[in-house]
C-alpha cells in the first residue's frame, strides 16, 4: 500500500518557532519542512502498553534494503511487513553526530533549540572542552567504570575526564519526559545503549539510563538515576557476559558467496585496529586483554550485549504490564563503529547488518512473548547516516573523495598572511572540534581587534581551502542576512549562541576527517550532506496498517507522533508534525 504524497504548510512551525524566543532561533527552525495531517475522520488508535523506540546508530536509510539478501525473518522484514515505512526521511540540521541525532529524536527539534550542537564543544565559561552529557555532580555507580581513553574511539578523549553523567545539558523536554508528566510518573521509562550518550538522551530527564562500560565490561549508570544498582543489574553484571566472548572471533553469518562484498574482505583503506585485523575472522582477544571490551563494541557483539541487557530489563522491571504505557529505548551502536572502521560498503558492514537483523528479530520476539507486539508501538530510526569511504569511491572511478588535514588550518599561508595583517604572532585558530573552528579570543581581545571582523575575514579565507564547502561565522548566524540556501538553513539550525564555536566549517561532499585522536579510521560522519542525514523511519506493531510513504518527512516528526498517538503534549521545543498514517488518518 502507498499513501498519497502530501505537501505541508509552514504556518504551524512558524507559530511554534515564535514561542522559542529569539529571531535567530525562529529563522533556524521555521524552514524545517512540516508534514500536514490528511483531512478526514480519524480512527482513534488503541493505547499501547509499551512504546519501544529502537535507534540504530549510523543506519543510513538505504542500508537495510541494500543488504536485504542477507537478512532473515522477524527483524527488518517484520517492520516492513507490519509497519508504516517512511522512505524519504532526513535530518535538516548540519552536524550529524551521535548526540545531536539522538537528542533530536528524543525532543522532536533541532540543536539550535535542544542545545546539543556536537559531541563536544568548548565551554567559554569554564575555559575548556566539555563532553555533551558530562556532569561531575553525578558519579558513576561502578568505581573505575568511566571512559578508559586508551581503548576508546570516542569524543570523550578530547574533553577533560569527568566521572559523571546526566541529561542536564539537554535544554528541551523529551517525549519520555512528557510521558512521565502526563501519567504522573506512573509510566516506567528506561533507555539502554553501548554509548552513554545514546542512553542518556532517550531516557530524558525523568527516565533511567544504562550504558556499557568498556573499562569494567558491565552496564553502568550514574547517581543521577540511582543511589545503588537494582538487584537484577548486579546479577546481570555478575554473570560477566562480556567475558563469554573471550577467545572467540567475529565470524561471517553466511557463506562468502551470499554477500555483495564476499570477495572484497581486505581493503587497504580499512582500519587495522590492534589485534582485530582487516579480514574475517576478527578476534576479540583473550580474557584480560585491555582491548577485549573495545573490540566487542566494534563488532555485532556490542549489539548482542545490549540486547541481552535490554531483555533482562524488560522482564525484571515488568514493562508493559500496567494500565499506563511504559517506554523502552534501545540504541544499537555497532553499525556506527563498524562503519568508522570499514566503511558502509564492506563485508564487515554487510555482515553486521545481517547480525543486527537477527538481534532485532530476537528483541521483537521477546517483546511479543512478554507484552505482545499488538500491545506495543515500535518505532525504528537512526541518529544519522554514514558516507562512503573515499578509497571505495576511487575504486569505482568516482573522483573527489579525500581526507582533510585540520591541523593545517592555522599553518596555511593564507592564515599566516591574516596573522601578519592583524599583528598576531601566536595561533589565531585555537582549535577545531567538529564542526566548529575556535579562534583565540584572548589574543584577539589583547590586540584590540574586533571579534566580528576577525571571524568574517578568517571564514572568508577558510572557504578558499580545497575541500571546504562553507565557512560561516557565528556573528553572521546571529545577525542574519545569510543567503537562503538549504546549507545555510541547516547550519542555522545547528547554532546555539552559548555553545557554538566561532566559525562553522562544512567540507565538500566526500571530504572527511579521519583522525580520531591518533587512530586513522576509514570514514567519519557529521556533514549536512544526504548520505549523513538520510535515515529510516518505521513505525510498526499495535495494529498499524502497513505501507510505504515517499513524501519528505524528518526524524523530528517521531516525538510529536508518539505524543499525539498517546494524547500527550509534545516536547517543549518540538517542531515536528504528527505523521497521519501512524495516527490512522
Amino acid at each position: 500500500m502507498k499513501w498519497r504524497l502530501e505537501r505541508g504548510s509552514f504556518s504551524s512551525l512558524n507559530r511554534r518557532s515564535a514561542l522559542l524566543g529569539t529571531i535567530v532561533l525562529a529563522a533556524a527552525i521555521s524552514t524545517v519542512p512540516s508534514v500536514a495531517c490528511a483531512k478526514g475522520a480519524a480512527s482513534t488508535p488503541a493505547k499501547p502498553r509499551l512504546i519501544l523506540q529502537i535507534t540504530v546508530d549510523a543506519l543510513r536509510g538505504d542500508l537495510p534494503h541494500r543488504y536485504a539478501h542477507v537478512l532473515g525473518e522477524g527483524g527488518f522484514r517484520y517492520l516492513w511487513n507490519h509497519g508504516v515505512q517512511y522512505s524519504n526521511a532526513s535530518y535538516r540540521h548540519a552536524n550529524t553526530e551521535t548526540i545531536v541525532g539522538h537528542v533530536s529524536l528524543a525532543t522532536g527539534t533541532v540543536p539550535a533549540a535542544h542545545g546539543m550542537v556536537g559531541n563536544v564543544w568548548f565551554d567559554r565559561t569554564q575555559g575548556r572542552l566539555v563532553y555533551n552529557i558530562e556532569d561531575a555532580r553525578y558519579h558513576l555507580l561502578t568505581a573505575g567504570a568511566d571512559v578508559d581513553k586508551k581503548t576508546e574511539i570516542d569524543p570523550t578523549q578530547k574533553a577533560a575526564k569527568v566521572d559523571g553523567r546526566s541529561p542536564a545539558a539537554i535544554l528541551s523536554s523529551t517525549f519520555s519526559d512528557e510521558l512521565a508528566v502526563h501519567f504522573n510518573g506512573r509510566s516506567k521509562i528506561f533507555a539502554v545503549s553501548v554509548k552513554d550518550r545514546g542512553a542518556v538522551s532517550l531516557a530524558g530527564h525523568v527516565g533511567k539510563a544504562f550504558w556499557f562500560s568498556k573499562a569494567s565490561g558491565e552496564f553502568v549508570t550514574s547517581t543521577y538515576y540511582y543511589k545503588q544498582y537494582p538487584d537484577w543489574v548486579n546479577a546481570w553484571n555478575a554473570r560477566k557476559p562480556a567475558l563469554a566472548y573471550a577467545g572467540k572471533s567475529w565470524t561471517l553469518l553466511h557463506p562468502p558467496s551470499k554477500y555483495l562484498f564476499g570477495d572484497a574482505d581486505d581493503r587497504a583503506y580499512e582500519t587495522d585496529f590492534p589485534g582485530f585485523g582487516r579480514t574475517f575472522p576478527h578476534p576479540y582477544g583473550k580474557a584480560g586483554d585491555k582491548y577485549l571490551t573495545t573490540r566487542l563494541t566494534l563488532s555485532p557483539a556490542g549489539d548482542e550485549l545490549t540486547l541481552d541487557f535490554a531483555k533482562t530489563l524488560l522482564d525484571k522491571e515488568r514493562l508493559g504490564q500496567n494500565d499506563q504505557p511504559d517506554y523502552l529505548a534501545v540504541s544499537f551502536s555497532s553499525t556506527d563503529y563498524v562503519g568508522h572502521l570499514f566503511g558502509a560498503s564492506s563485508l564487515e558492514s554487510e555482515d553486521n547488518l545481517a547480525r543486527l537483523d537477527r538481534t532485532l528479530a530476537d528483541l521483537l520476539a521477546y517483546v511479543d512473548e512478554k507484552v505482545g507486539l499488538k500491545n506495543t508501538l515500535v518505532v525504528l530510526s537512526a541518529d544519522h547516516g554514514q558516507p562512503e569511504v573515499p578509497g571505495h569511491l576511487h575504486a569505482l572511478g568516482i573522483e573527489g573523495g579525500h581526507y582533510f588535514d585540520t591541523k593545517s588550518l592555522d599553518r596555511a599561508p593564507a592564515i599566516a598572511a591574516l596573522k601578519k595583517k592583524f599583528g598576531v604572532g601566536e595561533e589565531l585558530i585555537e582549535a577545531f572540534f567538529q564542526p566548529y573552528v575556535y579562534l583565540n579570543r584572548k589574543l584577539i581581545q589583547e590586540k584590540g581587534l574586533d571579534q566580528a571582523e576577525v571571524e568574517w575575514v578568517v571564514a572568508a579565507e577558510l572557504e578558499k581551502f580545497a575541500g571546504v564547502a562553507a565557512a560561516i561565522s557565528s556573528t553572521a548566524l546571529r545577525s542574519g542576512g545569510l543567503p537562503d540556501t538549504a546549507l545555510t538553513r541547516a547550519i542555522q539550525r545547528n547554532f546555539h549562541s552559548k555553545r557554538s564555536g566561532d566559525i562553522y566549517l562544512v567540507f565538500e561532499p566526500n571530504v572527511f576527517i579521519n583522525d580520531f585522536d591518533g587512530l586513522t579510521v576509514a570514514s567519519t560522519h557529521g556533514s549536512p550532506w544526504r548520505y549523513d542525514s538520510f535515515v529510516p523511519v518505521i513505525f510498526a506493531g499495535a495494529g498499524l496498517t502497513p505501507g510505504t510513504v515517499t513524501r519528505p518527512v524528518t526524524p523530528y516528526d517521531i516525538a510529536p507522533t508518539l505524543s499525539a498517538y498517546l494524547g500527550v503534549k509534545p516536547p517543549s521545543a518540538s517542531i515536528g508534525e504528527p505523521l497521519p498514517e501512524v495516527l490512522g488518518k
